[in-house]
């Protein structure tokens, strides 16, 4: 009985675990680095972001091995969220990502005019 309660309750937590949404180390800033990155903290973050803008883009995950303070673990922990977006582009949105185009404005139709009153 005891371990069908464990199974049970196992089974309701299962829900709460989240999985982190992929992170292009191309177009991240240093705030999400440090959230969504295990091991990556707000001085880390910050190296990434240094060796970005002083050599480019990356070309590859395995190149955050260049960067003074991330190891191997590190990439390795993170190798299931990280990615590269094409170079010099921000990564669009999952919604827009699918080629979806956005609707113009509608403008309301204009209001009747009321008969003159006699």
């Amino acid at each position: 009985m005891r371990s069908l309660l464990a199974f049970l309750l196992l089974l309701c937590a299962l829900p709460i675990a989240v999985h982190a949404a992929p992170v292009d180390i191309n177009s991240a800033d240093a705030a999400t680095l440090a959230r969504e990155l295990k091991g990556i903290g707000p001085t880390r973050a910050a190296a990434i972001i240094a060796y970005r803008d002083a050599h480019g883009p990356f070309k590859s995950v395995d190149e955050l091995a260049l960067v003074s303070g991330i190891g191997q673990k590190v990439i390795d922990d993170n190798r299931e969220v990280l990615r590269v977006g094409p170079p010099g582009k921000p990564a669009m949105p999952a919604k827009a990502a699918g080629g979806a185009k956005t609707a113009a404005p509608v403008k309301a139709a204009p209001a009747a005019k009321k008969p003159p009153a006699r």
